[in-house]
């Protein structure tokens, strides 16, 4: 475990991408140039990986899984973490050796990183060809063409309208079951440590009827479950006249009608009762009891929110800006159990070493941790990052053994946490959906609850796809084991 830690300072849950990358699948539909994409980061980026693949193929373009036969190559990048782009940089240099000996490739960086280091990027280390923010993807067929031409082709303009929401995603890495659906843009939170609102711009909110159709067309494919993804999905607030929450609250009086999350939740489920509905991620300062009432009134919104509280302590949670105290955070947690039961998934992102941070602070994390009993975390220690609230007014004065030792601390109570909370469900029985083979046996299959627990079944006669009710039978604390009972 220490030997994780030292290699990638993160310890994730099951399915954390922090310095994990996905690339792009072998499509040959007989176009005369090939598109290889490799995506970075968080699901954000994964899902903007998806309409950066429609808007090429659009224009001449199949995908590669095989970034040696390609014309174009595409880093989709996250700036979150130092070692995250400290990944996409190596990547670069071993993409700059290829293009040595194929002069005509063409090298670009997308998302968030190419946002923040356009310049070093293009002018100081010569890396790349092409450099495009999250805004400006509707323009990459014309950069390419620029760079092909011998200019480098720039745009990291941030819009306050873009969402995308005409473009149909072609789905990568699928397995045809689930998939995400963006429902927003950009962050107005302004959390002192993140990154995201100068690499990704404001809140804006994708229109619904939008957002319904491509669940409607997903479901028509044999989507089973879909997950609404937005940097603060609590956010989101939408009307004909305006899709920006902040703007929309000033002028409420001048709009014909407003939607707001727990509708837009509302609207996805309506699709059909076969369609599971997720969510990512939530902000504790604004899930709102409508929320939570929307999802119990629903079987298909599945019991599951992922609520990041980042420290257990109110004086350093002020200092991150989180805009909540522990209290605030605390009624929320009771408000969930109260509405939707103790069996409601929830888990949480943590950042261990924030500056100034004393250990009493840090027992405050864990003691808040013992209260709240995730069923898993997403657990670091504080990185700085340049341009950041925190990296201009707070001094990062954590010396690195202390934020690792206090980072395993974490990593130890959510692993006792985790199972715990699996425990609970030894002999219950739970409906969950088939999403394939598991990966240690092909005689067994893995589905995931309503918990967003991942459960493995014995693979009888059950098919990929089948909703399938199941006694559990019992646990690590990261899987679920059980037999089908219907």
């Amino acid at each position: 475990m220490e030997n994780i830690i030292k290699d990638i300072d993160i310890i994730p849950a099951e399915e954390a991408q922090a310095c994990d990358f996905k690339t792009t699948e072998e499509e040959n539909t007989g176009k005369h140039k090939k598109l290889y994409i490799e995506s970075y980061g968080c699901q954000m980026n994964f899902s903007d990986s998806e309409i950066v693949a429609s808007i090429m193929k659009e224009n001449g373009f199949d995908t590669t899984s095989n970034f040696e036969q390609a014309d174009v190559i595409f880093l989709n990048t996250c700036s979150i973490r130092e070692k995250a782009e400290l990944t996409v940089r190596k990547r670069l240099s071993q993409f700059n050796t290829i293009k040595r000996e194929k002069p005509e490739l063409t090298i670009g960086v997308l998302g968030c990183m190419a946002e923040r280091l356009k310049d070093k990027l293009l002018e100081e280390e010569k890396l790349v060809d092409v450099v495009v923010g999250p805004d400006a993807y509707r323009d990459l067929p014309n950069l390419v063409k620029v760079a092909e031409e011998g200019d480098k082709g720039v745009n990291t303009f941030l819009s306050r309208e873009e969402t995308y929401a005409d473009i149909s995603p072609v789905r990568l890495n699928s397995n045809g079951l689930t998939a995400f659906i963006s429902i927003m843009r950009g962050c107005d939170n302004m959390c002192s440590f993140c990154v995201v609102p100068f690499t990704r711009g404001r809140e804006r909110s994708r229109d619904p009827h939008s957002i319904v159709r491509e669940a409607q067309a997903l479901f028509d494919q044999g989507y089973r479950e879909v997950t609404l993804l937005g940097q603060n999905v609590d956010s989101y607030k939408w009307s004909p006249e305006e899709n920006n929450k902040a703007r929309l609250n000033k002028q409420k009086e001048a709009v014909s009608e407003v939607i707001n999350f727990a509708n837009l939740l509302e609207m996805v489920a309506k699709v059909s009762p076969l369609l599971r509905v997720r969510f990512s991620t939530s902000h504790p300062k604004d899930i709102t009891d409508e929320v939570l009432y929307t999802m119990k009134k629903y079987d298909n919104i599945c019991k599951y929110i992922h609520l990041p509280v980042q420290s257990g302590n109110s004086r350093v949670l002020d200092m991150m800006n989180r805009t909540y105290d522990r209290e605030w955070y605390l009624e929320r947690v009771a408000k969930i159990r109260e509405i939707l039961g103790q069996e409601c998934g929830i888990s949480s992102d943590m950042i261990a070493g924030f500056c100034t941070e004393t250990e009493e602070e840090h027992q405050e994390t864990l003691s808040l941790m013992d209260i709240v009993k995730y069923d898993f975390s997403y657990m670091f220690y504080y990185s700085e990052r340049p341009g950041t609230l925190a990296a201009k007014k707070y001094e990062d004065d954590i010396p690195l053994d202390t934020k690792k030792r206090r980072l395993q601390e974490i990593i130890n109570k959510q692993s006792q946490h985790s199972l715990e909370r699996n425990q609970l469900d030894i002999g219950q029985i739970q409906q969950i959906l088939v999403e394939g083979t598991s990966k240690r046996s092909e005689d067994q299959l893995k589905g995931r609850n309503s918990a967003n627990k991942v459960v493995i079944i014995p693979k009888g006669n059950v098919q990929k796809g089948d909703y399938v009710q199941v006694k559990i039978t019992d646990c690590t604390a990261a899987t679920l084991f059980g037999e089908v009972v219907s």
